[in-house]
């Protein structure tokens, strides 16, 4: 057991609404969401006493959201630099906060305009660009690693399908979503490919936003079980890796389990980082939630849809992996889920965490 396993918890949870085009500053969008999670969590702005963000350069920095809120006398606080392997990891910094008697009430928000403004497709995939022929942006970077996958495992585009329309079925009762519609195989099979084998419905929303979470020491909610942060060479480092597939997932997986002492049948809502659809099976293997030889059959009689089950950053919409978070949470809170599993990725590395209730 981690020793700030169970000692803080998430009280609140706040999201603007979602759009290719908010008209509205960072800023404005990161304080909507997070005067939403401090309703929801029943305190005031100036009950936070501090805050944490992660960004790609691309957002408000928190001292700026803090004073936007009210919040005069902030005490720890920091902007990561970071993307999707943020996620989940960011509840550690903060559960580690009230653990170590730092703070009572923390704020964690991501707030983009990932549509109109700064899009992550544009984004460089670092200094493995010089080693890998042809690889500008992350798309091709996991297109490739994707092709191995699908090779190694024998699964196809049907499978691929499978993914997506799921989730466009579990969207379609969620108002937040973006992409609601159901998607036929025909359908899925007519969208153009962005880099083989993801197609442009492979590829998970481009969103403008802010969602917003209030984890505390002092309040009820679920509560942070267990969280880890680590990777390894892999699809972000194909120069030096000995697999170019293997995600964050081959590796924080077995500490996951070694830290909580839990066991992934005790998982009852998975929330995987869907940026691509190809990832879905391959943590639902990692996280020993699938075994692989099950894998086909499980998807394409549609099994998964326990998993993310309000359509995830595929249908959803993209606030880099916190809205998946807080549906986590909304699944706890609703009374028929005890475990739920929600992870951050950023190809070979990322995060995971258990929430209890």
């Amino acid at each position: 057991m981690q020793p700030f396993a169970g000692r803080a918890a998430v009280a609140g949870i706040g999201m603007t609404p979602l759009s290719r085009q908010s008209g509205r500053t960072e800023l404005e969008l990161a304080v909507e969401a997070c005067r939403a999670a401090c309703a929801d969590a029943g305190i005031g702005p100036r009950d936070v006493d501090a805050m944490l963000s992660y960004h790609m350069n691309d957002s408000a920095p928190v001292v700026q959201v803090a004073r936007a809120l009210g919040i005069e006398r902030l005490g720890w606080h920091n902007d990561i630099a970071g993307g999707g392997t943020q996620a989940a990891s960011i509840l550690g910094d903060a559960a580690m906060l009230v653990h170590a008697g730092l703070a009572r009430n923390i704020l964690i928000f991501r707030a983009l305009n990932g549509r109109s403004g700064k899009r992550m497709n544009t984004v460089s995939t670092g200094p493995q660009e010089r080693f890998t022929y042809g690889l500008a942006g992350p798309i091709p970077l996991f297109a490739l690693a994707a092709t191995r996958y699908l090779h190694d495992t024998g699964l196809t585009e049907e499978h691929l399908h499978a993914v997506v329309a799921q989730s466009r079925d579990n969207a379609k009762t969620n108002p937040r979503a973006l992409r609601r519609e159901p998607l036929e195989l025909a359908d899925y099979l007519a969208r153009p490919y962005v880099c083989t084998p993801l197609r442009t419905a492979d590829c998970c929303q481009e969103t403008d936003g802010a969602c917003a979470l209030l984890v505390s020491g002092v309040l009820d909610g679920p509560r942070i079980q267990a969280v880890v942060r680590g990777g390894g060479p892999g699809c972000s480092s194909m120069d030096r890796s000995p697999d170019v597939s293997a995600i964050f997932s081959a590796y924080v997986a077995p500490m996951l389990w070694e830290a909580s002492g839990m066991r992934p049948s005790d998982v009852d809502v998975a929330l995987p980082y869907d940026a691509y659809s190809w990832l879905v099976p391959r943590q639902l293997e990692d996280f020993g939630l699938v075994e692989r030889a099950d894998l086909g059959a499980y998807l394409l009689e549609r099994r998964h849809a326990w998993v993310n089950p309000h359509g995830g950053l595929l249908s959803e919409g993209y606030v880099h992996g916190l809205n998946n978070v807080a549906q986590g949470v909304r699944e706890l809170r609703a009374g028929e889920r005890e475990v739920a599993l929600v992870t951050g990725f950023g190809g070979s590395y990322g995060s995971a965490a258990l929430l209890t209730r």
